[in-house]
């Protein structure tokens, strides 16, 4: 049965929509249920938080109907008040603030409330919330939203007050009013609001070329990892993997260590047989089927080099018609760095000093390769193998035994210690909430201190453990953090709430959940992200926690958070044996440590790689493999294979959201290791403290009311710069004026004068 909903027609089933078997042939009209649905949120409970055991699909529907209609009227209602004051038939708008920012707030937050507990659902308990209705609640909530931001009369209105710096006559924009108008007008500005006539036609034309060109190289992405299958019979083959990987692997887990073993391009499988397999024939043919993957050399049927051309000539002309030399410069207008020329200045810092670690690094590896028997130089399919083996034989790394010292029910106790120490919120569970399955757990958070409120400041769920029929199995992402509802100046007492939500192993015979490091470092990472949503002090959603955080700062304070994992003092406080609370052993410690550090410049050359083709892939309209052979030796001392196409399957880049911006995962990695360098100086206890009360009252307060440029300077009184990841990553080697220069500024200022002494000194 097809209905249809938001201009498309939809097939409704069953499962899809939870219908009653009884219900036959009847059809549903979204609006109709929006309108027939009580004017309280009917996902909410009278203690504001979701009814999670009595939500449906139905429901959820319907709430975002209702809602969309809602945020739709105040949209329009705005824009007749608006005309009509400029037609002279109306009193004058006199402040943008109470007069359009508010009513929009008004409807547009609860439709994000909404749309966050729709999208939990659908992470944590898909069975509830299928992909197929999820993504018509999210296309619905989407397009509502985008209202507010192509209206004309809001445009231009608010263009005006942001020039003027007035909300009314009277009052000047205040900071956070100030960035919540940037945004409404450069949401605008590239949605194509300036641009009329023919050309507005072709921006339509060529936005809607390029969903249908982005979803076909998704597409054919997805057919081909699933193509590719290796069946291993031999459990010769498979006699350094872990037991757990075996169970993971094996067609049978109830034969994990008898095997056969299905071996797959899934992301997360490709990459541990590398690290596990001793086979190098085996090695080499798993390598060579993925970075050919979607290439001529394939299935042709599959080839995405044609939509990876198409694409970036797509967005080349989208840039171009909205005013913009290219697709980068239109992208640096989301961007903390500001400029092309500030990225390429901080990607070609950090590779001064990684390429030459790089060589050194990759020379011991071989060495050591060498020892151990192998035979001839080693190969870019090679060093997964032999880094695990290196890091466990020198270093004494052995991720699987450590995990017997870190039960997630330690690990989360020294969170939510660290947490109160440093940034003076305390952390209680509550018992007795409306959650989506029993495992899942609500904490609330408080503040502490002898003047401290009774009530909480905020909430979240947590959904820590793997359910292979409830939860999506996302190879490249372990975790998520959701943000469920924020806080919004519509709704003063609201408080916000989010949703940690992990794929980690589940208590088994007794034992509690036991993390690798990897699982360690994700859950502090999607919990320094769940503060920065929850300890916001914006008054208004659309630019509070991490909202409206440009898109290379958005992951600064998870990165932050596993930064201070690594300190000594706090891996100890996280960390006992399960079994007997025996403290984790110092060499354990140091190992964790040097990890870090182990063949980083290898690793940061890879990503300044993949940063500088993605760049370059935007920048120029030269052939795509053009750019990937030239790009590639200055990052690589590897000879490229000739049939290498790794670029045909860059979903993240060619059809996802990262397209001209995956420098920033990079970039926030270095601003938040010179956020760290400031708790990494204060040697005392009430040093740290003060760096992290802080920390929170720029980075976790601050969210998208403040430009995350400004909010670093405040944090850390200069601009910042690469010295501190380079040297978090044990590869800076100060150099002296006349051997290359000192260290170039990241920001499009130059260095603070702080900075400049820090560099002379090393240098001298």
């Amino acid at each position: 049965m097809a209905v249809s909903f938001c201009g498309k027609r939809l097939l409704l089933t069953r499962t899809n929509l939870f219908a009653n078997p009884r219900r036959h042939g009847y059809i549903v009209l979204v609006p109709e249920i929006g309108e027939d649905l009580p004017e309280k949120n009917p996902l909410s409970s009278s203690t504001g938080l979701p009814e999670f055991n009595n939500v449906t699909i139905e429901k959820c529907v319907g709430a975002i109907g209702q809602q969309a209609i809602a945020a739709e009227k105040s949209v329009r209602a705005i824009e007749e008040r608006l005309e009509q004051a400029a037609a002279g038939t109306g009193p004058p708008v006199t402040d943008v603030i109470k007069d359009i920012i508010l009513p929009l707030e008004a409807t547009g937050a609860p439709l994000e409330t909404t749309w966050g507990i729709a999208k939990t659902l659908y992470l944590g308990n898909s069975s509830r919330m299928p992909t197929k209705s999820y993504l018509t609640i999210h296309e619905r909530a989407r397009g509502a939203r985008r209202a507010k931001f192509n209206s004309v009369p809001i445009y231009r209105t608010l263009k005006g007050a942001l020039a003027a710096g007035r909300a009314k006559p009277d009052g000047e924009l205040g900071g956070e009013e100030r960035r919540l108008l940037q945004k409404y007008v450069l949401e605008a500005k590239l949605s194509g609001i300036e641009v009329d006539g023919s050309s507005k036609l072709e921006l339509n034309e060529i936005l809607e070329r390029l969903a249908q060109e982005r979803s076909r190289f998704a597409g054919k992405r997805d057919v081909a990892v699933k193509k590719y299958q290796q069946v291993i019979e031999d459990p010769a083959l498979m006699k350094e993997f872990p037991p757990n990987l075996l169970q993971s692997l094996a067609t049978d887990p109830s034969q994990a260590m008898k095997g056969p073993w299905r071996i797959t391009l899934q992301p997360a499988v490709a990459e541990r047989f590398l690290e596990y397999c001793g086979d190098r024939t085996h090695r080499w043919n798993l390598w060579q089927a993925d970075t050919r993957k979607c290439s001529i050399h394939t299935d042709k049927s599959l080839e995405n080099s044609s939509h990876l051309e198409s694409i970036r000539a797509l967005r080349k002309r989208q840039a171009k018609l909205l005013g913009y030399e290219s697709y980068v410069h239109m992208s640096m207008e989301t961007k903390m760095a500001g400029s092309v020329e500030a990225v390429r200045n901080a990607l070609d810092e950090l590779h001064r000093y990684a390429k030459p670690a790089a060589d050194g690094e990759l020379s011991t590896l071989e060495r050591f390769a060498g020892e151990q028997g192998f035979r001839g130089p080693l190969d870019i399919y090679d060093v997964p193998y032999w880094k695990r083996r290196h890091l466990a034989t020198v270093h004494q790394f052995d991720q699987e035994a450590l995990k017997d010292y870190f039960p997630l029910p330690r690990v989360l106790a020294g969170l939510f210690q660290l947490a109160e120490q440093l940034f003076g919120v305390r952390i209680v569970e509550r018992v007795g909430v409306d959650v989506w399955h029993e495992d899942v757990r609500f904490y609330d958070v408080l503040e502490t201190g002898p003047n401290a409120p009774a009530d909480p400041i905020g909430g979240f769920y947590t959904d820590f453990y793997s359910r292979e029929d409830e939860k999506l199995a996302v190879a490249d992402n372990a975790g998520w953090m959701v943000g469920i509802g924020s806080r919004s100046a519509a709704a003063p007492g609201a408080r916000p709430l989010a949703a940690l939500i992990c794929n980690f192993p589940a208590p088994l015979y007794g034992k509690p959940s036991l993390l690798t490091l990897d699982d360690v470092q994700t859950l502090f990472n999607r919990f320094g992200k769940a503060l920065q949503h929850l300890l916001t002090v914006c008054r208004y959603s659309d630019v509070a926690g991490l909202s409206n955080v440009e898109w290379d700062a958005v992951e600064v304070s998870g990165h932050v958070l596993t930064h201070l994992l690594h300190d000594a003092g706090t891996i100890r406080a996280i960390s006992a044996h399960y079994t007997n609370e025996d403290p984790l052993p110092e060499p354990c410690v140091e190992a964790i440590q040097r990890r870090r550090t182990h063949l980083a410049g290898y690793r940061l050359c890879r990503e300044l790689y993949l940063a500088n083709l993605d760049l370059q892939l935007h920048l120029t309209s030269d052939y795509w493999l053009d750019v990937m052979r030239k790009l590639y030796p200055h990052y690589h001392p590897f000879p490229l294979d000739r049939k290498d196409a790794h670029p045909c399957s860059l979903v993240a880049i060619a059809s996802g959201d990262w397209g001209a911006a995956y420098y920033g995962h990079l970039w926030s990695r270095m601003i938040a290791a010179d956020v760290y360098s400031a708790f990494a100086e204060a040697k005392e206890p009430a040093a740290r403290q003060e760096v992290g009360r802080r920390f929170r009252d720029t980075f976790l307060a601050l969210g998208g009311g403040c430009h995350p440029g400004e909010v670093f300077r405040r944090f850390r009184g200069r601009d910042p710069s690469p010295t501190a990841l380079l040297q978090t990553l044990g590869i800076y080697k100060p150099q002296t004026v006349g051997g290359g220069g000192g260290s170039a500024a990241a920001h499009p200022k130059a260095a603070g004068k702080e900075e400049q002494q820090q560099q002379q000194q090393q240098q001298q």
